[in-house]
C-alpha cells in the first residue's frame, strides 16, 4: 500500500539519528547539566539534538503552572542521595502520544500527553526516573552495540536481496528492535527508578500504577488504531503482567501500599486546562469527522473507521482492509484537476477513468488507481488556492472501495464562518465530586471523544468497579 502508508520510523524510548556526528562517543559517565560546559562530546551532542527533538515532536508546550509543577518533581528527584550531583532541564513537548525520554547531559523530555494520562506526581516521577535510569545505566552502549553487528546483514539485503520484499521487511523489523532498548534493559531501568523514587520520598507503587494505566492505554487505543507509534513511548515498553508484578515487588522494599507520597493535588492543579489531543492548526477528529479550523475544511468518514490526525495528512482505517488519507496541494490554477491527476504524481493511474466532476458545488476530478494487490479512488477538490486530495484504497476484488469512496468524497465540504469559530480545541479539566456524583456524571460531561465511559476510566485510573466518592478531584475531557 506504498500509496497509503508513510516510511516506516524508528520507535519507543527514541534513539535520535546521531550518525552524522563523528564525535559521537558512548560514555562510561554518564553527564548531567552541570557538566555541558566542560566540552564534554555526549552531552554536547545532546544540547545539539534538543532542537531536532523538540521539531519533531511538534515543539514546546508551554504553560507556566505545568512547568512548575514538574520542576517541582525533577527538584525532588534530583534530591536522590546515590546521584548528589545531578541536576535536570525539563522540555513538554507540545503531542499527543505517550512519551518521555531522557538524554546525557540532564535533558528530560515528557509528552503532554502523558501527562494527561498520569494521575499524580509520583506516576510521571516513576516515568522520569525510568528514563534517566536508562542514562546512567549506559543502556545506548549495548543498543550501539547491536547495530554495528546488524550492518552487514543490512547490507546484504539492500545489495543482493533488493528484490526480495520479505527479506527487506525482516530488516526493517531488526531496525525496529533495535531502536528499542532491551526487554532486561527496559526491567533494569524500572528497578533503578522505583529505588529512586522511593529514596526521594515518592510513593514507589506508581510505577506499578503507571504501568497499568498505560497498559489499559494500550489496549483501548489498540482498538481504534490512533496516534503516531514512531513516536509513542507504548510501542517498545512492554506492559505484561509480569513486568506490573516486578515493580510491585520492588515497590514492597519501600514498604506496604500507602508508603511514600504521592502529591496528587499539586499534579491534578498543574494539569488543569492542558490540551488534548490534536492541536488546532492540525485539525480536529470529533468521531468520524474531521473539521480543520484554519483550512475551513471538513470531512466524515463512514461508521467503523477510525481517524488518525498527523502532522501533513489526515489518515483513517476501516474494515475488510479499507484505508483512507487526506492531504492537500497547491495546484496553479492554470492547471486543470483533470490534468493534475495525470501530472506524474500518482502511481498506477489508469487514465480511462480521469474524470471532471463537482463536490458540493466545487471544482472536483477523480480517476482510478492500481498497484500491486490494491486499487484506490482518488477525488481531487479545489478550494481557493487549495486543492485537497481524498485517496481511498481497498485490495483488489473488494466491492466496497466505490461506495465508501463516494460516501467519504460526498461528505467533503467547506465550514461556514459560524462553524470554524464554534470549533474550540480540548482540553483536560479537573472537577471535584460531590454528593451523588458517580462515573456516569462525569463521563457524560465529555465532549469530543467516543467511548466516553471508558476513556473516563481511563484517564482517571479507575477500574471497572471502581466508584467515586464525594470530595475526589477527576479529569474530564472537554472544549470548555
Amino acid at each position: 500500500m506504498a500509496l497509503l502508508i508513510g516510511a516506516l520510523a524508528l520507535s519507543g524510548c527514541q534513539s535520535l539519528d546521531v550518525s552524522s556526528d563523528a564525535d559521537f562517543k558512548p560514555s562510561s559517565n554518564p553527564m548531567t547539566v552541570d557538566t555541558v560546559m566542560r566540552s564534554d562530546s555526549l552531552a554536547n551532542l545532546a544540547r545539539r539534538q534538543h532542537p531536532k527533538i523538540v521539531q519533531t515532536y511538534g515543539g514546546e508546550y508551554s504553560d507556566p503552572k505545568l512547568e512548575r509543577m514538574l520542576a517541582r518533581v525533577v527538584g525532588k528527584l534530583s534530591q536522590d542521595p546515590e546521584n548528589p550531583s545531578q541536576t535536570y532541564r525539563i522540555t513538554i513537548l507540545d503531542s499527543p502520544n505517550i512519551n518521555a525520554f531522557a538524554l546525557p547531559g540532564g535533558y528530560l523530555y515528557v509528552t503532554r500527553g502523558i501527562l494527561a494520562l498520569a494521575n499524580d506526581s509520583a506516576e510521571i516521577a516513576a516515568v522520569l526516573a525510568h528514563e534517566m535510569a536508562h542514562v546512567t545505566a549506559n543502556h545506548g552502549l549495548e543498543r550501539q552495540r547491536r547495530e554495528a553487528e546488524a550492518t552487514l546483514a543490512s547490507r546484504v539485503v539492500d545489495e543482493v536481496l533488493s528484490s526480495d520484499k520479505r527479506a527487506q521487511a525482516a530488516v526493517w523489523r531488526g531496525k525496529l528492535q533495535l531502536a528499542q532498548f532491551s526487554r532486561n534493559q527496559e526491567l533494569a531501568a524500572d528497578a533503578i527508578g522505583i529505588a529512586t523514587i522511593g529514596r526521594v520520598g515518592y510513593d514507589p507503587y506508581a510505577a506499578a500504577r503507571f504501568l497499568q494505566s498505560m497498559d489499559a492505554y494500550q489496549k483501548f487505543y489498540s482498538v481504534k488504531g490512533e496516534n503516531d507509534a514512531s513516536l509513542d513511548f507504548l510501542a517498545s515498553h512492554p506492559n505484561a503482567p509480569r513486568r506490573i508484578e516486578l515493580a510491585q515487588r520492588h515497590a514492597r522494599q519501600f514498604g506496604m501500599p500507602g508508603t511514600g507520597e504521592r502529591d496528587r493535588t499539586p499534579f491534578l492543579e498543574g494539569i488543569d486546562g492542558l490540551l488534548y489531543g490534536d492541536k488546532p492548526d492540525q485539525g480536529y477528529v470529533r468521531g468520524r469527522d474531521f473539521l480543520h479550523p484554519t483550512l475551513g475544511v471538513a470531512f466524515s468518514v463512514p461508521e467503523g473507521f477510525v481517524i488518525d490526525n498527523s502532522a501533513g495528512e489526515v489518515v483513517a482505517a476501516g474494515p475488510g482492509e479499507l484505508a483512507f488519507r487526506f492531504d492537500g496541494a497547491t495546484v496553479p490554477r492554470s492547471l486543470s484537476l483533470t490534468d493534475y491527476l495525470q501530472d506524474g504524481w500518482l502511481a498506477g493511474l489508469d487514465t480511462g477513468t480521469v474524470q471532471a466532476t463537482t463536490i458540493n458545488g466545487h471544482e472536483a476530478a477523480s480517476a482510478r488507481a492500481y498497484a500491486g494487490e490494491w486499487q484506490f479512488d482518488v477525488m481531487v477538490v479545489r478550494v481557493g488556492d487549495q486543492v485537497y486530495r481524498l485517496l481511498t484504497g481497498a485490495p483488489r476484488g473488494s466491492n466496497q472501495l466505490e461506495p465508501v469512496a463516494r460516501a467519504i468524497s460526498n461528505s467533503f465540504r467547506v465550514l461556514n464562518p459560524a462553524e470554524r469559530a464554534a470549533l474550540k480545541p480540548l482540553r483536560i479539566r479537573v472537577l471535584t465530586v460531590r454528593p451523588g456524583d458517580t462515573v456516569a456524571t462525569f463521563a457524560n460531561q465529555m465532549v469530543g471523544v467516543d467511548r466516553k465511559m471508558d476513556l473516563f476510566r481511563l484517564l482517571n485510573g479507575l477500574g471497572p468497579g471502581a466508584n467515586l466518592s464525594a470530595g475526589d478531584r477527576v479529569k474530564i475531557v472537554t472544549d470548555r
